[in-house]
C-alpha cells in the first residue's frame, strides 16, 4: 500500500495534479475496447515523399556514433508533426506522450511560435552579444517577470547542459570553494574522511538531486531517466538552510520540470515553497528551439564579470522570438490551468500498468536501469480525451 501511495504522489506531480485523488470505478473490458482509439484529430499530413526508415537507418548506422539508440523493434520513421501529435512516414497519426523528452511545451508546429520564427527569420537569422538586438531584451524580461524574488538577471545559452555548466561556474566563483590546491587537499580527504563540510553549491531538481562539492566532479542526474521520485514535502527548506550554512549556494534544475508543467505551479521549486539563488532551464523554453537560460541574483551574477562570458548563438533573434511566443502561448492558453485539470483527470484514471497496447500508436518514453520505467511528460496541449486513451493503451482499469 505504501508503494501504491509514493507512485500516486509522484505522478500527480508529474502531470500537475494538485487536488486530492478519488476511487475510480470499474470499468468493463467490452469499455475498454470501445474507447481504444485515438481521439479525432482535424489534421490531415502532407503526403510523404522521402527517405524510408530503413534507408534511414542504414545512413545513420554507417554515418553517426553508435552509442545513438532507438525504443523501437519496428523503425519509427517521424516525418511531421502538429500539436500532440506525430505521424509516420505512411501518415499513421502517434499521440506523443513524451513531447520529444520533455522538450515540446506547447505542441508541435503550434502556429503562433510558427510565425514568430518564420516572421524573424525572415528579417535577421543571426547575430551575437556583441550588437544590440530587441529580441534577447524582449525575451529576458518576459522571463524574468516569470521568475519569484530577486531571480532577475538573465544568461541565455543553446542546451540545459550548458546551463547547468554555467550554474556551477557561477557557484564556484560566488563562494570562492575553487582554489586548486584546496581541491587536491579536499579530495584526498573526501576519500579518507568524508565531505570537508564546505560546498560551491548543490543543484536539485524537484525530482532527484545531486550535490555539487568543489573537489568533486560532478554528474548530474537526469529527471526521470531512472524513474520519476518525488522529493519529500519540506526537503528543499532543510537542504537549502544546510548549503547556505556551509557557504554555498543553491541551484534549481527547472530544464524538465519548469514552465508550468506541474499545473499546480509555474515552476517546479515552488513546489518546495522555496527560491533558489540560480534557476537553469531548457527544452520547454523553446518549444524545440535550441534554446536555454540561467536565471540568477544581480549579486550573484555580480561575479561574472571576472569572466569573458560568450556564447555564439547567446543572440539569436530567431530563438529568441520563439521563446517569447512560447511564453505568450502559456499564457494565452492558460496552460498552467490545463496541466492541471487534465493532470488531476489523467491520476483518476492511470492506476496499473499491467499490459502494453500497441494497436493505438501512441508514443512514450522508457528509463530506468533496466528499461521499465514509463516516461509519461506529454506536450501541454494533451486533452482528457489524449489521457483517456493513453491510460486505456497502458493499462487495464
Amino acid at each position: 500500500m505504501a508503494m501504491v501511495k509514493r507512485s500516486i504522489g509522484v505522478c500527480k506531480r508529474l502531470f500537475g495534479s494538485s487536488s486530492c485523488l478519488s476511487t475510480s470505478t470499474a470499468t468493463s473490458d467490452h469499455d475498454i475496447a470501445r474507447r481504444l482509439q485515438l481521439p479525432p484529430f482535424d489534421y490531415k499530413p502532407r503526403p510523404y515523399k522521402g527517405p524510408l526508415a530503413d534507408e534511414v537507418f542504414a545512413k545513420r548506422k554507417k554515418f553517426l556514433g553508435p552509442s545513438l539508440f532507438h525504443f523501437y523493434q519496428k523503425l519509427l520513421n517521424i516525418v511531421e508533426g502538429m500539436m500532440q501529435h506525430l505521424f509516420d512516414e505512411n501518415g499513421r497519426r502517434y499521440l506523443d506522450a513524451f513531447a520529444g523528452i520533455v522538450t515540446i511545451s506547447c505542441g508541435h508546429c503550434h502556429p503562433a511560435v510558427l510565425n514568430a520564427i518564420m516572421e524573424q527569420s525572415k528579417l535577421l537569422q543571426h547575430t551575437t552579444t556583441i550588437y544590440l538586438h530587441h529580441a534577447i531584451a524582449d525575451f529576458a524580461e518576459a522571463l524574468a517577470s516569470k521568475m519569484p524574488g530577486n531571480l532577475k538577471v538573465v544568461y541565455f545559452l543553446n542546451s540545459g547542459s550548458e546551463a547547468n555548466d554555467l550554474a556551477m561556474l557561477m557557484a564556484r566563483l560566488y563562494t570562492g570553494n575553487m582554489d586548486a590546491n584546496r581541491y587536491a587537499r579536499e579530495l584526498q580527504d573526501h576519500i579518507d574522511y568524508g565531505p570537508s563540510g564546505r560546498v560551491a553549491g548543490f543543484m536539485a531538481e524537484t525530482i532527484q538531486a545531486c550535490i555539487i562539492h568543489p573537489s568533486c566532479l560532478i554528474s548530474k542526474l537526469q529527471s526521470g531517466t531512472g524513474g520519476a521520485v518525488e522529493l519529500a514535502p519540506g526537503y528543499l527548506k532543510l537542504a537549502y538552510d544546510i548549503i547556505h550554512k556551509a557557504g554555498g549556494v543553491c541551484i534549481a534544475d527547472e530544464v524538465q520540470c519548469g514552465f508550468a508543467r506541474t499545473g499546480s505551479h509555474f515552476w517546479g521549486f515552488e513546489t518546495q515553497g522555496v527560491i533558489p539563488d540560480i534557476v537553469t532551464m531548457a527544452k520547454g523554453i523553446g518549444n524545440g528551439l535550441p534554446l536555454a537560460a540561467v536565471v540568477t541574483t544581480p549579486e550573484i551574477a555580480s561575479v561574472m564579470a571576472q569572466k569573458l562570458q560568450f556564447n555564439t548563438f547567446g543572440e539569436n533573434p530567431v530563438c529568441f522570438a520563439g521563446g517569447l511566443a512560447v511564453l505568450r502561448v502559456l499564457d494565452k492558453e492558460r496552460r498552467q490551468c490545463h496541466c492541471a485539470d487534465v493532470g488531476s483527470h489523467s491520476i483518476q484514471r492511470l492506476r496499473s500498468m499491467m499490459q502494453v497496447h500497441d494497436k493505438l500508436g501512441i508514443l512514450v518514453g522508457k528509463g530506468g536501469l533496466h528499461g521499465n520505467v514509463f516516461r509519461i511528460k506529454p506536450p501541454m496541449c494533451f486533452t482528457k480525451d489524449d489521457a483517456d486513451a493513453l491510460d486505456c493503451a497502458i493499462s487495464k482499469l
